[in-house]
């Protein structure tokens, strides 16, 4: 295939499993984001693909061809890393440009080229600077512009917006894809930001303890995580996470949470009066009047507001805390005591002993006795 496909890479150092396994593939031109705490094993993972590192086992391929014995510089591949790895001796200007002169690129070509990518990250003003006067956000860019000056068939990203300020940092969410879909290059881009992943990925894939968790598309895993770890790495605020034993009667089906039944519109076979952990995101609740039908009674504890939403921490009569979230400038009923109501086709459910997702094959009839 052309792009990238890793088949059964795995990766030990001394006794600790850093890579497990790990099997995917990246479509040539797509943008495959790597997401995963800090020590997932996403950086040694990108280092097995660029050959900096030897994995233990399995296998590599780039564009069709079986590069997993082929030396780094023969990879066409094209990095940066999280160090800089800046040649101390040249200048931005000349950093940037040496893979360009190492292919011999027509002068007024490297220099266009150079240029070019440095204005759209903003470090043309410190081109004449050595790696010594930049600051750690240009010392980052200048490395990302270097990578990419060189047109590689592979990039490989490793967290490259880590130090750059906020601003800057939300301008080049907005402006990498443009960017990289114009090269046409597959690229791997790491980060442990989850605003980061969904904005600049075509898929992402979720690496958890040296395992590939998850891989879909960010609504894919926003809405469908496999598991509630992953639910709990997107999003802000965190989902809402709660213990309960859902059921069907003739009425339909339901929880019960404080004392309070709560119907549901629909509910995976698997959760029929099994213990479950439930969760629904804060954006998934209405917050209303308390002797609304359906509504959960709660005390409003505090009101946070957050640029254009404001998140509500709300306590149930039997102490749960709970997190919702609306627009800005949305007024809700009463300071004090309020209702939420669940948006129950946004609620998830998870096995309480695996953490897995329970699939989505409905019940909502009454349970035979």
């Amino acid at each position: 295939m052309n792009g990238l496909a890793i088949e059964g890479l795995s990766k030990t150092f001394k006794d600790q499993i850093v890579l497990d396994e790990v099997s995917f593939d990246v479509d040539k031109g797509e943008t495959l984001v790597l997401f995963g705490p800090s020590g997932a094993g996403k950086t040694v993972l990108l280092r097995c693909i660029a050959g900096a590192v030897d994995q233990d086992s399995g296998t590599i391929w780039i564009d069709g061809h079986n590069v997993t014995a082929t030396p780094p510089e023969a990879r066409g591949v094209g990095m940066a890393f999280q160090n800089f790895a800046l040649f101390p001796h040249m200048n931005a200007f000349e950093n940037i440009a040496s893979p360009l002169r190492a292919r011999k690129s027509e002068p007024t070509k490297l220099e266009e080229s150079v240029r070019a990518i440095a204005r759209l990250l903003k470090i043309d003003h410190v081109l004449a600077h050595a790696p010594r006067e930049l600051s750690n956000g240009q010392k980052q860019r200048t490395a990302l512009a270097r990578a990419l000056a060189a047109e590689p068939g592979l990039l490989l990203l490793d967290d490259p917006l880590r130090n750059v300020d906020a601003k800057l940092r939300f301008e080049m969410r907005l402006e990498l894809p443009r960017l990289l879909a114009g090269r046409e290059a597959t690229v791997i881009y790491v980060t442990q930001d989850y605003k980061e992943a969904m904005a600049l990925g075509n898929r992402i894939a979720v690496l958890e303890e040296g395992r590939i968790a998850q891989i879909g598309t960010a609504e894919d895993i926003y809405l469908s995580p496999s598991n509630i770890a992953i639910a709990k790495l997107f999003g802000d605020p965190v989902i809402n996470l709660l213990d309960v034993v859902p059921d069907c009667d003739e009425r339909g089906a339901f929880f019960d949470l404080s004392d309070q039944r709560i119907a549901l519109d629909f509910l995976p076979e698997k959760a029929v009066g099994v213990p479950c952990t439930l969760g629904i995101r804060p954006e998934d609740f209405t917050i209303t009047k308390a002797d609304v039908p359906n509504a959960l009674p709660v005390n409003i504890e505090a009101e946070t507001p957050l640029n254009e939403k404001t998140v509500t921490l709300a306590v149930t009569p039997l102490g749960q805390e709970l997190l919702a979230s609306r627009p800005a400038g949305t007024a809700i009923h009463g300071q004090d005591s309020a209702g939420y109501v669940f948006n129950s086709r946004k609620i998830l459910f998870f096995d309480s002993k695996s953490g897995l997702r329970m699939d989505n094959s409905h019940s909502n009839e009454k349970r035979s006795e």
